[in-house]
């Protein structure tokens, strides 16, 4: 689907009061840096409505057409994308639906795993800061919140490579239910920053301050050579990780399962579970279920 410029068509613009649209100029204003001593963002651009912002981000990465620092924000999604091909939608305007292009030239390749995980401590406490809504990671990408003492998936994060000859890159997509209603949750365990009794849901501070925490720990881990240890970044995630502590199912690939407690992150990334058997068994991808609290 061809994005439609948020500018340029926008015909309900207010057709839900409660949910104005996105002020693309100011957000572009307050965050995009020109010049040598500028920040990550290049570019911002806000689009009415597109299939996915990662595959439209993707497509411009591959094309030469994004710098690194791009930012796509989407006021409406009807073909994003989680892990595993999961399908993201949503009412328009009910959330903060965007995604970033990064360029981390120099860094080890087997370091760049890291960024979903940087990403969701990004978000994770710039949600918690600005909205003063406690914000948990289950591993590797969900961003939960307690809804009626009940954890929540509010967001959730997805990086694909865009390789192009000489500028490999990862865009890393971010999807968060801000104003999302209980009669509008897509399914049982979903949750909304104002279900869970944000104090603020206004989209553009919320953005703002998403982007801003994500160029500051973008920027500490570039420091130091993408490092996750010298970052302090595989101790944040540990911290703020709501997986550790509790035993869990891992749904691996080609339908085998992994059942132990969730012990540690290491230096990849990896989920290690103690099995029963007394098994330290790293875990690289899959589906993590909880089943019980630490």
């Amino acid at each position: 689907m061809t994005p439609r410029d948020a500018s340029d068509a926008n015909d309900n613009r207010w057709s839900d009061l409660g949910r104005p649209p996105l002020n693309a100029t100011a957000l572009r204003r307050a965050l995009v840096r020109d010049g040598a001593d500028g920040g990550l963002w290049s570019d911002l651009q806000v689009v009415t409505a597109t299939g996915s912002t990662n595959s439209d981000l993707v497509e411009l990465a591959v094309s030469g057409k994004a710098d690194e620092g791009a930012v796509l924000v989407a006021e409406e999604q009807n073909s994003g994308r989680g892990r595993l091909d999961r399908r993201w939608t949503a009412p328009a305007r009910s959330g903060l639906f965007f995604s970033v292009l990064l360029r981390p030239a120099g860094i080890p390749v087997e370091r760049w795993g890291w960024l979903p995980l940087l990403t969701g401590v990004a978000a994770a406490t710039a949600l918690s800061r600005v909205a003063g809504v406690d914000t948990a990671l289950k591993w590797p990408n969900d961003l939960l919140v307690t809804v009626d003492g009940e954890e929540r998936k509010a967001g959730g994060i997805l990086a694909e490579r865009a390789e192009r000859a000489g500028t490999d890159g990862v865009v890393v997509g971010i999807g968060i239910n801000v104003t999302l209603r209980a009669d509008e949750l897509p399914v049982p365990g979903a949750g909304s920053l104002a279900l869970a009794g944000a104090t603020t849901t206004d989209r553009d501070t919320v953005l703002r301050a998403v982007l801003r925490s994500l160029e500051q720990w973008y920027g500490k881990w570039r420091a130091a050579d993408g490092d996750p240890a010298a970052s302090g970044l595989q101790e944040t995630y540990a911290a703020g990780c709501a997986t550790l502590g509790r035993v869990v199912r891992a749904e691996l690939p080609g339908g085998r399962s992994i059942t132990g407690e969730a012990v540690a992150v290491d230096g990849d990334g990896r989920l290690v579970l103690a099995t029963e058997e007394g098994v330290q068994q790293p875990v690289g991808a899959g589906d993590i279920v909880h089943l019980r609290p630490a």
